[in-house]
C-alpha cells in the first residue's frame, strides 16, 4: 500500500519541484552567484573560508531565486503574452499566486538569515536592497513605465560582485564597484539585443522596451554606444592595477568579439545576428570574470 502511495506521489513532488525551481530562473541565478563567488574570491589574496564561502553562495542563491519568483508572479499576465515566457509556472498553472507568493517569501526569509548570521550583516542590507531593487523597484515601478528600465533598474543586477566582496572584508571598495560598474554598462546591449528580435510581442506585452518606443534603428545605435562604454569600462581594472596581463588579453579579445556584434547588428540588422549577439554577450560576462579570477591567483601565485 505505502509503496503504491510513495508512486503515485513522487511524479507529483518532482513536478512541483521542477515548477519552484523554474520560478527562480536557474539560468539567471547561477550567473549572478557566479560573479557574486568571484567578487568573494577577487577581495582576497588567499583562498575564500570555507563556511563564508558556502553561506554567502547559498543566502545570495536563495535570495536571488526569491527576487526571481516575485518577478514571475508580478508578471505572470505579461509573461502569458510572450512566447519567451508563455510556458513559465505561473502562466500554466502548474502554481499558484499564492502558492508563489509564500515560496518566494520563505526562500527570501531563509537566504537573508544565512547572510545575516553566517556571513555578515552587511551582505545582508545589501542583498536586500538589491531584492527590493529588482522584485519592487524595476519590476513594478521602472518596467512598466519607461524604456530606460532596464538602464535605470541594471543597477540591481549589477551589485552581486559586491555582495560577494562584502561577504569577505565586511566592506565595499572602490574595485568591487568597478566590478559592478562592468555589468552595469554590460546589461543594456545584452538586454535590448533580445528585446530586438523579441519586439514584436513586447509591443503585445504593452511594455515599453527601446525597440518598441523609439524603434529598431536607435535600439541599435544604443547597444553599439553602451558597447563602447563596457568596452571603456572593462579596461578599468588593469588600468587600475586590479588585474594584469591575462586579463588584458582576455578582454581584449572578448570586447572585440563583442564590439564587432554591435557594428554588425548596427550596420545591417537581423534577427539571427540579435539572438546570436543575446547569447554571446552571456558567455562574454561568464569569460570575463573567469579571467579576472585566473589572472587574480596568477598575480599572488597561489
Amino acid at each position: 500500500m505505502m509503496s503504491a502511495v510513495t508512486e503515485i506521489n513522487l511524479p507529483n513532488a518532482r513536478s512541483s519541484f521542477k515548477s519552484f525551481l523554474a520560478l527562480c530562473k536557474p539560468r539567471v541565478t547561477t550567473l549572478i552567484v557566479f560573479t557574486a563567488m568571484i567578487g568573494m574570491f577577487l577581495a582576497t589574496p588567499n583562498m575564500v573560508p570555507l563556511n563564508i564561502l558556502l553561506a554567502a553562495i547559498i543566502g545570495i542563491g536563495m535570495a536571488s531565486g526569491a527576487a526571481a519568483a516575485f518577478n514571475c508572479l508580478v508578471e505572470q499576465k505579461i509573461d502569458a503574452k510572450m512566447a519567451r515566457t508563455r510556458g513559465r509556472p505561473l502562466p500554466t498553472g502548474q502554481v499558484t499566486s499564492s502558492q508563489t507568493f509564500i515560496f518566494a517569501t520563505i526562500m527570501a526569509s531563509i537566504g537573508l538569515a544565512i547572510l545575516y548570521f553566517y556571513v555578515n550583516p552587511l551582505t545582508m542590507w545589501l542583498t536586500l536592497a538589491t531584492f527590493v531593487g529588482y522584485a519592487v523597484i524595476y519590476t513594478v515601478f521602472l518596467k512598466p513605465a519607461t524604456p530606460l528600465n532596464i538602464v535605470i533598474g541594471g543597477l540591481s543586477g549589477a551589485m552581486p560582485p559586491a555582495l560577494g566582496w562584502a561577504a569577505v572584508t565586511g566592506e565595499v571598495s572602490a574595485q568591487a564597484l568597478i566590478l559592478v560598474l562592468i555589468i552595469f554598462a554590460w546589461t543594456p546591449p545584452h538586454f535590448w539585443a533580445l528585446a530586438l528580435y523579441r519586439r514584436e510581442e513586447y509591443a503585445k506585452s504593452g511594455l515599453p522596451m527601446l525597440p518598441v518606443t523609439h524603434g529598431e534603428e536607435y535600439t541599435r545605435l544604443q547597444i553599439l554606444l553602451y558597447t563602447i562604454i563596457l568596452a571603456a569600462v572593462t579596461l578599468m581594472p588593469f588600468a587600475l592595477r586590479m588585474s594584469g596581463f591575462i586579463y588584458l588579453g582576455s578582454v581584449l579579445l572578448l570586447d572585440g568579439v563583442f564590439m564587432a556584434y554591435a557594428i554588425g547588428l548596427y550596420r545591417k540588422y537581423s534577427d539571427a545576428l540579435a539572438r546570436s549577439m543575446f547569447k554571446f554577450s552571456i558567455l562574454y560576462l561568464t569569460l570575463l570574470f573567469a579571467a579576472l579570477l585566473v589572472d587574480h591567483y596568477w598575480l599572488f601565485k597561489l
